[in-house]
Order: structure tokens, then C-alpha cells, then sequence
């Protein structure tokens, strides 16, 4: 399951303010935080599900493409909007590409970094999918 949530925009003459609060306006609460920039356009990253870890996924600036994959079904989603999120369940594939030069992710995680819950191969991803 995944799903794209836009948030509030709190503005003023001084500027805007996007918040987000675990288990408020987000379905989990947040234990670790994480961002990415500085990536090449054509390079693809993730390539990877998650077990049980719950991610949202924002492009605070910039655009990305992401792939995302639940075994049956992929869709590609464009980032480009820093006050909306893309919240991705676990067991769903993820791919991302097409990185704007001022592309910066932001990632909030439902998990403490766990190596054991990466699905690093897609074949295993996908015979997992049929069983669940």
C-alpha cells in the first residue's frame, strides 16, 4: 500500500512551514530520519521492500521519479512538492530516478535501520508477495 498526503502549508510575510507529526498526520510514529541529495539524474537508488518498516517520503526540494511494485502492479510517482509525502507501507518494491539537480529527499521511518528487514532481491520480493 502506498499513497501520496499533502500537508498543510502554514505561511506568513516571513516565510512557510510544513508540519509533520508522527501519528497525527502521518500512520506511524517516527523513529529515525534520513535524507539524500547530491545523486546523479540517470542513477537509479533503493531497489529494495521493507519487512515491516514504514516510510514517508518527501522531496523537500527538487523532483524524483519513484517505482514502486507490490508484486503485482508498478506505478511511477513524480516528487516535487515539499509539503507532500509519499507514504509507503511495507512489502512494496522501491526504485528512485530522474533526480533534479537540487533534489533533496527527506525520509521519515516508522523502524530503527534494520539490515534483516531489506527484501534485497526482486525475485525473493516477488514469491514473497504471493504468500502474503
Amino acid at each position: 500500500m502506498y499513497r501520496l498526503i499533502d500537508f498543510d502549508i502554514k505561511g506568513d510575510s516571513h516565510g512557510s512551514l510544513v508540519p509533520i507529526e508522527g501519528g497525527k498526520n502521518i500512520p506511524f510514529n517516527i523513529k529515525r530520519v534520513y535524507y539524500i541529495w547530491g545523486t546523479d539524474y540517470s542513477v537509479v537508488r533503493g531497489r529494495h521492500a521493507h519487512k515491516n518498516l514504514e516510510q514517508l517520503i518527501i522531496c523537500i526540494s527538487g523532483s524524483c521519479d519513484f517505482i514502486l511494485d507490490n508484486g503485482k502492479r508498478r506505478e511511477q510517482i513524480h516528487l516535487s512538492k515539499p509539503n507532500q509525502g509519499l507514504y509507503i507501507k511495507h512489502n512494496i518494491w522501491r526504485e528512485f530516478t530522474n533526480f533534479s539537480k537540487d533534489c533533496v529527499i527527506m525520509v521519515l521511518a516508522s523502524e530503527y535501520y534494520d539490515e534483516d528487514d531489506y527484501i534485497k532481491n526482486y525475485e525473493q520480493f516477488k514469491q514473497n508477495t504471493c504468500v502474503i
